[in-house]
């Protein structure tokens, strides 16, 4: 592989502008098919196969006039204090509100709260559903801005009034105050890393372009494919990330090669062969395990690894073509300036014989350290990450609601005052479906039965009268509990009634299905916690079996897959102190606790897994090419510090850096994406490759490297470290360092 990227990287540099030209003209059609695409559709979160699912698929069949996930909002109405809603003044406002929205358009019915008993029991509150033909990504602006003129009309007239419900959520777009520091920081560590801004804005430049075309395609394929804007945020976050860091790595060690006096050219396809090669694995790695996404079963889950995956696959083909045709671009000025400005034996081997013989660099000096105390280092990161992990032992998966939001929205507002008025369960109820097309006994009286035996089950606050179908083949019930949506007490109860129903079932043959938005939350936050353990067992074999085709090695696989389980770990155990915990909530703007996102576990491992792997291979691949040079196992530690450890804690920050700036955003996903990707680069970058790695790999010695000769036989040998490019141009790397000097810049 190496050497097939060699001759790429040459290839790139030697055409730069028609390599240049093609991807200029591929982001010119990505933002064109973007710009004249329509806008996407939110289709909500679905679990093909569990109940609630079913049931929702029935009411679709069953209720045809209907959409049984359409967009609906919650007009709540609060008497001024000391009156009551049912005041005649009151219920004249409420009645002018209710009466300007019907008969909208796209309004498909507005309930009077007086008629249909939805005033609290001391008179205070009452709340009106008004309920739409469309999602709510369908949704007008003139929709919209209907339903808040109405309210706008109740306040005037003295009510207190909120607006809960979907109608009004609307997908957050990037582009935030956070995310640009972010940015900036990670374009701060790109000028300190490789002491030039020429270097530095390569790499930010073929990112952005990478970035920008996986960003038009995700919304020029948002309708056809069901893309969603968290899909388009978390293509955005990842490609950043990995494109900055994979232009980095390629940079790094193409300045390497002009260092040791290579021209330009071979300086590339050298680059290319050898970081492009740990590029092509880490990317793979990425892309694999976002992909696997899909064995989840959730549409939604399988749509974000797709984009993410595609958005690392762009950012690896940028870096292997784009980036050596930059460097053909701007020659020698991707130096840092005091290379360029070097006199004596010439640029690179000026600095090098100085850095030589001078005070050796912190990579150096840190691993030097681990080797004199590995059982010490190894002690400490081991027991601190271990120390950091023990919340994650109290991790509770859920869903946001609008209780997750802001007080200063609305929808938080509404949900407030309906648990003020009537009880924490209004805000979550169940709906209860009964299928009557195969019952024995009469459609009401089994409908009855059912109502009856939902009343007996512990925890139900009331059950609403049943609602049949024109056929009266299919019955609704309306179920409120008595505790809120994400408490584990309802979880409890969800499984109650389905346990209680299935009694009927038996003795009158109907189907009986208890779904609505919080059981299907609850439904898809088990399926993500029993997928949770076979996933990461995935994850870890897949990890084991690369790493062991790359290295040629038994124990340092094991040893990443252990090292990945710590960061991960911790990072779970930052995602409960935090969003679970409270702790440090309110430095990014967290104001109420509850379960961590389902999805986000299962998200973190996939996309942690690749970046893990990153790291180990750039900063294992230096430490390999010694060792199979001759070196001793601590020397060839040492080395892979030297080369590549200020390149990897770089590449660290500048990850952190991206994931940390979307933590400023209002959205409870992208908010825990950012915090517990940024919490696991951390952990796994610094602690476990910078110091469980190397101790590790001390203690072990010449063991660490071996590998079975059986395995040595049936295992292919990927050449990550690109001995056979070394061997098939060993004589053509290198000119008379005058030259070097005199090299053209940018010419072709």
């Amino acid at each position: 592989m190496a050497t097939l990227l060699y001759r790429l990287g040459r290839w790139a540099f030697r055409r730069r502008r028609l390599v240049g030209g093609v991807w200029l003209g591929v982001l010119v059609l990505a933002v064109v098919a973007a710009a004249v695409a329509p806008a996407g559709e939110d289709e909500g979160l679905s679990m093909p196969g569990t109940e609630s699912q079913k049931a929702f698929d029935l009411l679709d069949e069953r209720f045809p006039q209907s959409n049984s996930q359409g967009a609906e909002a919650r007009l709540v109405f609060q008497a001024p204090d000391g009156q009551r809603v049912t005041a005649r003044e009151s219920k004249a406002a409420v009645a002018d509100t209710l009466g300007s929205l019907e008969g909208g358009d796209q309004v498909a019915s507005v309930t009077d709260p007086f008629e249909s008993d939805a005033v609290s029991g001391d008179g205070t509150i009452a709340y009106s559903t008004v309920t739409y033909t469309v999602d709510a990504v369908d949704l007008t602006d003139a929709t919209k801005s209907a339903l808040e003129d109405a309210a706008h009309r109740a306040r005037n007239a003295g009510l207190t009034v909120e607006i809960g419900g979907s109608a009004l959520d609307a997908e957050e777009e990037p582009g935030g105050t956070t995310e640009i520091i972010g940015v900036a920081m990670a374009a701060v560590v790109l000028v300190l890393a490789l002491g030039s801004l020429v270097a530095a804005g390569l790499s930010l430049l073929t990112a952005f372009l990478g970035v920008a075309i996986a960003f038009g395609l995700v919304s020029a394929l948002a309708v056809p494919l069901g893309l969603t804007s968290t899909v388009a945020i978390l293509a955005l976050m990842l490609g950043l990330a990995v494109g900055i860091d994979y232009a980095l790595f390629i940079t790094s060690r193409f300045r390497d090669e002009r260092a040791e006096g290579r021209e330009p050219e071979e300086a590339a396809g050298r680059a290319v062969g050898t970081a492009g090669s740990a590029v092509v694995f880490a990317g793979a790695t990425v892309f694999i395990a976002l992909v696997g996404l899909g064995v989840v079963g959730i549409p939604e889950l399988t749509r974000m690894g797709m984009g993410g995956a595609g958005a690392v696959a762009l950012a690896v083909l940028v870096a292997l073509t784009l980036v050596p045709a930059l460097f053909g671009f701007f020659g020698g000025r991707v130096l840092s300036r005091a290379v360029r400005k070097a006199d004596g034996l010439g640029g690179g081997r000026a600095r090098g014989g100085r850095a030589a013989a001078g005070r050796p660099g912190l990579g150096t000096r840190w691993a030097r350290f681990v080797l004199r105390r590995p059982v010490a280092v190894l002690l400490v990161a081991g027991l601190g990450l271990g120390v950091v992990a023990l919340p994650a032992l109290s991790l509770e998966l859920g869903l946001p609601g609008d209780e997750s939001k802001s007080v200063e929205t609305t929808q938080r507002r509404a949900y407030d005052l309906l648990s003020e008025g009537f009880g924490p369960g209004f805000n979550g109820p169940l709906t209860v479906v009964v299928d009557l097309s195969e019952s024995a006994d009469d459609a009401r009286a089994t409908t009855d039965l059912v109502a009856t035996t939902v009343e007996g089950v512990d925890g139900v606050a009331s059950v609403g009268a049943p609602v049949l179908s024109g056929a009266e083949d299919t019955a609704v019930l309306t179920v409120v509990p008595r505790t809120a949506p994400n408490s584990g007490e309802t979880k409890d109860l969800v499984h109650a009634i389905r346990g209680a129903v299935s009694g009927v079932e038996a003795g009158t043959g109907a189907g009986v299905l208890v779904t609505g938005t919080t059981a299907m939350n609850i439904d898809i936050s088990e399926a993500m916690s029993d997928a949770l353990i076979p996933y990461l067992t995935v994850v870890i074999g897949l990890a084991v079996l690369l790493l062991m085709v790359v290295f040629r090695s038994v124990l340092v696989p094991v040893k990443a897959a252990l090292g990945f389980l710590l960061s991960v770990g911790a990072a779970f155990g930052v995602l409960v102190a935090v969003f679970q915990w409270g702790w440090a909530g309110g430095v990014i703007g967290i104001e109420q606790t509850g379960p961590v996102m389902s999805l986000m576990p299962i998200l973190i491992i996939g996309i942690v897994f690749g970046l893990a792997m990153d790291y180990e291979v750039f900063l294992l691949s230096r430490m390999r090419e010694a060792y199979t040079h001759g070196a001793a196992p601590g020397e060839a530690i040492v080395s892979g510090f030297r080369h590549s450890g200020r390149v990897v804690a770089a590449a660290a920050i500048i990850m952190i850096s991206v994931f940390a700036g979307f933590v400023g955003m209002s959205s409870p996903t992208i908010q825990t994406m950012g915090v517990g990707l940024a919490a696991a680069v951390a952990f796994d970058a610094f602690v476990v490759r910078m110091a469980i790695v190397p101790a590790v790999l001390a203690l072990l010695g010449h063991r660490a490297w071996w590998l079975p000769r059986i395995l040595n036989r049936v295992l292919p040998d990927v050449d990550v470290e690109g001995e056979a490019l070394s061997r098939a141009v060993p004589a053509a790397a290198t000119v008379p360092e005058a030259a070097v000097r005199r090299l053209p810049v940018g010419r072709d």
